[in-house]
């Protein structure tokens, strides 16, 4: 009885097989998506409102976001509606603090539930906004391009602590500090 050539053809092949898979990609909590939302509009590389819920009378949706600690890394913006994946927005960011928009025209019979999820390059979710197309009037709120001079008050919704797609009271704003570095933008739209 012969095992020896057996033997020798099933090493063989245990040796050609990984020892171990490659550990998924772990976000580092260092990277930040900072600020995003949906918006009717990009003026000098920031948002002009906060889309909540937009009607037909709102042929383009535009989708902010400012990251940080992300730079020489592709992160794509998924657009979905109803749940289904309808673009893919891919774009390498090029600094330590990094705002880019991408923008999807929305047909008229396209009512129900957007939604945008920031992805990096192994498809780890690093966060998702939602807003709601239908009839009736839109809700469009204040830009929310700066930070907060005041807290919430009690029962308001705060970006932290409101659920995704929660209409955000406008808030008093104050000018950036000198001592921020300088942005470049990137404006991506879907073929």
């Amino acid at each position: 009885m012969r095992v020896w050539p057996w033997l020798v053809l099933v090493a063989g092949l245990l040796r050609s097989l990984p020892l171990a898979a490659d550990p998924p990609a772990i976000p580092d909590p260092q990277w930040q998506v900072t600020r995003a939302q949906f918006t009717s509009g990009i003026e000098n590389r920031e948002p002009v409102d906060r889309v909540v819920v937009a009607t037909p009378l709102i042929h383009e949706v535009y989708f902010f976001t400012e990251l940080r600690h992300l730079e020489g890394r592709t992160i794509t913006h998924r657009w979905k509606y109803e749940g289904k994946v309808v673009s893919l927005v891919p774009f390498e960011v090029g600094g330590p603090r990094w705002r880019v928009n991408s923008k999807k025209e929305i047909e008229p019979d396209q009512v129900g539930d957007w939604s945008v999820t920031v992805v990096d390059e192994s498809g780890w979710p690093l966060y998702t906004e939602m807003f709601r197309y239908e009839e009736g009037a839109p809700l469009l709120q204040p830009a929310d391009n700066q930070e907060s001079t005041e807290e919430p008050s009690a029962g308001e919704p705060s970006e932290a602590g409101g659920k995704t797609g929660d209409p955000i009271p406008p808030r008093m704003t104050t000018p950036p500090t000198p001592a921020e570095p300088a942005v470049e933008s990137v404006q991506v739209s879907p073929p």
